[in-house]
């Protein structure tokens, strides 16, 4: 039986990984995984995150199974969190789920269920891993044109050409804040606009909500999510906790269908709570557990945002700076760009040799598309990454 399984191909960001790993030489970049890094090159665990892990140690005496949605909790403290006063509690069913990987996955499972032979549209360019479970699940993906390589910006007219073409019961997959992998978003004018034109299409949006936080702050970053949530029939979000929270191995995400005819909450919470049975029974409790305790313990909560503002202000400056020093090596504007995108990601205009000889000649590690995730570099390692990118033509 198993030699009829065809050979899969490998995902090229988990193939850095393992390249980066067998790499000796010192003072090497990684600018390909995406997980944020401090100073130091570590990814910490947070300030509230720890203290949450100390209470629940001394406080838990159970490690039952919980709920098949998920904590109660933390179903309710991430609905606040994710939107607001967009939604009444009555109009969003919800369930916990490894990651927000997990989330996007029941999210089309949960589209097939409801709607057979949907299309989903995608933007190009998106998380690969989008695509990847759309393939997995035989669900037809549908490319839109969404950033402008020359402009380096959102390509809106493009979009909202490609988005025409939508059929009722289509989704339209969405980055709610700081796209991966260009860091270019729409702004508030452009998102209205796309409203627009899912509502006449009937189209369902499927927003991606991985890093929340991390652009221009917490309510910023949350805005077209509840935008879209106040003005849609239905609105599905996948929301992860592990960039913010920076509880990344313990796979913590939600998936949040949201609904303005709240008559139909109790048919979608069975349906989530469905597929949760059906794929891996009960989510991982562990992670859901502290961001629910840190996002109902008043000091925890304050520690914690002060601690999340502090990643994306460095992020921020992480940007400037890398914009100033490539334009100073250039001697031209052309990267400015850079320090306007928000997240953790960019792209550099740079082709696939380029990319290996970044790799083979300086030890720099970005994906092959040029994107980078600016959280790997700090003030030590942008000099080394200009003169690097100098050297290979850019």
């Amino acid at each position: 039986m198993l030699h009829r399984l065809r050979a899969q191909a490998d995902d090229p960001i988990l193939a850095l990984m393992v390249q980066l790993a067998g790499d000796t030489r010192e003072g090497k970049i990684d600018l390909g995984v995406g997980v944020y890094k401090d100073d130091s090159g570590a990814t910490p665990i947070m300030r509230s995150i720890k203290q949450a892990e100390y209470q629940l140690w001394q406080a838990q005496q159970t490690k039952s199974y919980g709920a098949l949605a998920g904590d109660p909790a933390f179903l309710d403290a991430m609905r606040q969190l994710v939107l607001g006063d967009a939604a009444d509690a009555a109009q969003v069913a919800a369930i916990a789920t490894p990651g927000g990987t997990g989330a996007v996955h029941q999210a089309l499972e949960l589209l097939r269920m409801a709607q057979p032979g949907a299309r989903v549209f995608a933007p190009v360019p998106t998380w690969a891993n989008h695509l990847s479970i759309l393939a997995h699940l035989g669900i037809e993906a549908v490319p839109y044109r969404y950033y402008d390589a020359e402009t380096h910006s959102v390509d809106h007219t493009g979009m909202l050409a490609d988005l025409a073409q939508l059929r009722s019961g289509d989704a339209v997959l969405l980055h709610g804040c700081c796209h991966n992998p260009t860091g270019a978003d729409p702004d508030m004018a452009q998102w209205r606009a796309l409203i627009d034109v899912m509502n006449a299409r009937g189209a369902v949006p499927l927003i991606d909500l991985a890093y929340l936080g991390f652009g221009d702050g917490l309510e910023a970053d949350a805005a077209a999510t509840r935008a879209i949530a106040e003005s849609c029939p239905v609105v599905l979000v996948a929301a992860s906790c592990s960039k913010n929270f920076g509880i990344y191995r313990e796979r913590t995400g939600i998936l949040l269908a949201v609904m303005q005819d709240g008559a139909l909450q109790a048919r979608a919470q069975g349906a989530l709570t469905h597929l949760n049975r059906q794929n891996y029974s009960f989510p991982p409790d562990h992670g859901a557990r502290l961001v629910s305790m840190v996002l109902t313990d008043g000091a925890l909560r304050a520690d914690w945002q002060a601690e999340l503002e502090a990643m994306r202000h460095r992020m921020t400056d992480l940007r400037t700076l890398l914009a100033q020093t490539l334009g100073a090596a250039v001697g031209t504007d052309r990267f400015a760009y850079l320090a306007q995108h928000r997240g953790m990601f960019s792209r550099l205009p740079v082709t696939p040799e380029q990319v290996a000889t970044l790799r083979d000649a300086h030890a720099i590690y970005m994906a092959p598309d040029g994107r980078i995730n600016i959280a790997g570099l700090h003030t030590n390692t942008i000099a080394p990454l200009a003169d690097a990118l100098v050297a290979v033509g850019i």
